[in-house]
């Protein structure tokens, strides 16, 4: 009874893990890179003369878009799960990159 109860908070441990990541993790991620690429654009300022546009911080620009290429892979990478898994096939991690096997 307890090996069975062990496994069960096993599964429920990985189940919320994944949940964190995939469900509140990719929109963490995107929100980041909008806020980068605010912060990369700079603060602009108005005076009497008119508005003058801030300092361009192009590090903030490359974490953005490179936070949106993150994003892009994870739902392109959960799109892949979900059509090899309604092929009968799978998804593999077994190499560097993702191929898609049958089961």
């Amino acid at each position: 009874m307890t090996n069975n109860l062990g496994f069960a908070l096993d599964g429920a441990w990985q189940v919320l893990l994944a949940g964190l990541i995939l469900g509140a993790g990719l929109p963490v991620l995107f929100a980041l890179g909008i806020r980068s690429l605010a912060w990369g654009a700079g603060e602009a300022s108005v005076d009497a003369t008119g508005v003058t546009a801030g300092t361009k911080r192009p590090l903030g620009t490359i974490a953005g878009y490179l936070l949106f290429a993150v994003v892009i892979v994870g739902v392109l990478l959960g799109l892949t799960f979900i059509v090899a898994s309604g092929f009968g096939n799978k998804l593999s991690f077994e190499h560097i990159y993702p191929t898609i096997v049958h089961k």
